[in-house]
């Protein structure tokens, strides 16, 4: 096998709908519409409002003259929104597979980190590694429910608005993987093959098992079967001195693909590796960790794994699902967003919290079971050489990494729906105040609006900083202006008629014809202008969970928050090689900036 081919691997279009749904739930989905391409006027337009905060007068002046030129009648803008249409017309969704390729399979850096999100759920109410296995089993049956539902095309259509959405993502979410390459990564998908796979990988102390988690009736597995095959994993799994062979998978991506095709010159290599990459999920039986009780170390846990003396070996990145479990109770999530998003992952956790309330249904079969396959590696100097280099980068990488963690408990999204306020509008406001108040300056900050109301549908940026926004900050007297500004935003990319998918669909199109990158694109004022400081995200869940994740740049942060009725969870991280940034003092910052929207909100007597 090489990285590119194999007999029975499949590789993915990014859109591309997953033969387990019946016949009846396509014909759902046949109504959800294709993605429109934005009017080019509508979309400079929007460009140079997002820049007025942002850019100096001259600055501002001299993208407007560039901008104008481009959109012109007759001009280059208008000749590549013609051939953008026609693709529009021939493809399922014309921007999703670009959008892909460029963001996620183009991209360079670790998944560790910079890439994958994590999920940490509120502890479970146990301590020892006896009690991990009984949740550990309860969860692995719980996943394997929500993938039954999903290949009966059992789940219910979701909605926006009145309107169905895209549901093609969630049979992808299993037996799939990145590939990584040296120029750049694949993605696999193994669920639509003619035999799809039966098994998980189990990882513990570094080493990896492959758990066949059906009968041979093609039943699933009982809780109590689940429960002794881990037993028997654990049994095989006591020597702590193995190669951790996932922490391979946290490195950049071109030296990853490089050591990926050494790894695989080996037949036995090549079969392990393939193990992992074909199962339907992967498992991480972590080791107690100090002071894990710490709600930044337990993000920090699901993230990365906490370093290479820690939990890390017991991961792979490139695996779309990776459940966490540790022996304190600690446990949570990490994926890989080319293939899946947080809104599938977290209705996915909304049924494992749902069926982890319910007793074990089936009574195990009085069957023996095959003992869990150990997956075993051939390492030789080469491999050994870079698995201590990834070992360095790694732990270069976490240690610079600053997480912070917390509980903001004076209300919740119950204030802001009071004063008639959307709840992710009015946090936007209050993460623009907070950043301006720690930097004295705005600064081009994305959060995400979901496209699945389109088929094949991804996301697109809503660009939170406006020049009301800016005028919010600057006079900090009416919070309702800014708020509706970005609730504008939020609805204008919900249909499909965001900035930047578009202007990335242009440029790409350009290149696709092999012209010269447009000069917009090559402008000073594009490029500050996509330089992410302040990535966003909120946790579509009605659970008190974090979702945790590493900034886009170098001297940016990522916040991250779950609005609860009385209370909102944040986790926000900065890179402690930045001078400028610092985790602590933007959250902070943040709790108190929130306390003072709530006192022009309400003002106290």
């Amino acid at each position: 096998m090489t990285t590119t081919r194999h007999q029975s691997k499949k590789k993915l279009r990014y859109c591309d709908i997953a033969q387990p749904y019946q016949k009846q739930e396509q014909s759902r989905f046949s109504s959800v519409p294709q993605q429109p391409v934005p009017p080019l006027a509508q979309t400079l337009q929007g460009y140079l409002q997002a820049l007025e905060p942002l850019l100096p007068p001259d600055e501002l002046a001299h993208t407007r003259r560039m901008v104008h030129e481009f959109g012109r009648p007759g001009g280059l803008g208008s000749q590549l929104q013609k051939r953008l249409d026609i693709r529009a017309k021939n493809t399922k969704n014309w921007i999703t597979d670009w959008w892909v390729q460029c963001s996620y399979l183009e991209n360079r850096e670790p998944l560790a980190v910079h890439s994958n999100p994590a999920i940490s759920l509120p502890r479970r109410d146990f301590n020892d590694w006896r009690s991990q296995l009984v949740f550990a089993s309860k969860l692995i049956a719980a996943v394997l429910d929500f993938k039954a539902m999903t290949d009966r095309g059992q789940l219910p259509v979701e909605q926006l608005r009145g309107r169905p959405l895209c549901m093609e993502l969630y049979p992808l979410m299993f037996s799939s993987c990145r590939v990584p390459g040296p120029k750049h990564d694949s993605i696999a998908h193994y669920g639509r093959s003619r035999r799809s796979p039966t098994h998980i990988t189990v990882v513990r102390n570094y080493q990896f098992f492959q758990l066949e988690v059906y009968n041979s009736d093609g039943s699933r597995m009982t809780e109590s079967q689940i429960h002794s095959q881990l037993f028997r994993i654990r049994s095989q799994s006591w020597k702590t001195d193995k190669e951790p062979m996932g922490i391979l998978t946290s490195e950049h991506r071109h030296t990853w693909g490089a050591a990926y095709n050494r790894l695989l010159r080996d037949k036995i290599n090549r079969e392990s590796v393939r193990a992992i990459e074909t199962g339907l999920f992967s498992l991480c039986l972590d080791s107690p960790v100090m002071r894990i009780s710490d709600e930044n170390r337990k993000a920090a846990q699901v993230l990365h794994g906490g370093g290479t003396f820690s939990n890390s070996g017991n991961r792979w990145f490139d695996k779309t699902l990776q459940f966490v479990v540790g022996e304190d109770g600690s446990w949570g999530l990490l994926y890989e967003q080319a293939t899946t998003e947080g809104v599938q992952v977290a209705t996915l956790l909304h049924h494992i919290l749902e069926y982890c309330e319910k007793p074990d249904p089936k009574r195990a079969p009085l069957i023996p079971l095959p003992m869990p396959k150990k997956l075993y590696f051939y390492i030789d100097k080469e491999i050994k050489r870079d698995i201590e280099l990834a070992k360095q980068n790694l732990d270069i990488l976490i240690n610079d990494l600053d997480v912070k963690v917390f509980n903001f408990k004076t209300f919740g999204k119950e204030l802001p729906k009071r004063n008639k306020l959307s709840p992710n509008a009015f946090i936007q406001v209050a993460l623009q105040l907070s950043y301006y108040r720690v930097h004295n300056e705005m600064c081009p900050s994305c959060d995400i609006a979901s496209q699945r109301m389109f088929r094949g549908g991804r996301t697109e940026y809503i660009r939170s900083p406006t020049k009301e926004a800016l005028a919010f900050v600057l006079a900090f007297d009416d919070a309702s202006v800014s708020v509706s500004v970005v609730q504008l935003l939020t609805y204008t990319a919900l249909k499909g008629c965001g900035i930047d998918r578009h202007l990335l669909g242009l440029k790409l199109q350009a290149i696709e014809q092999g012209l010269s990158i447009p000069k917009i694109f090559m402008d000073t004022g594009y490029g500050y202008a996509t330089h992410w400081k302040l990535r966003t995200g909120q946790v579509p869940a009605n659970t008190d969970s974090v979702m945790c994740f590493g900034p886009l740049v170098p001297d940016g942060y990522a916040v991250c928050y779950n609005p609860q009725a009385d209370h909102v969870h944040f986790s926000v991280t900065a890179f402690n090689c930045c001078e400028e940034t610092n985790a602590e003092t933007l959250a902070q910052t943040v709790q108190k900036t929130l306390c003072d929207l709530q006192e022009l909100l309400e003002p106290t007597v």
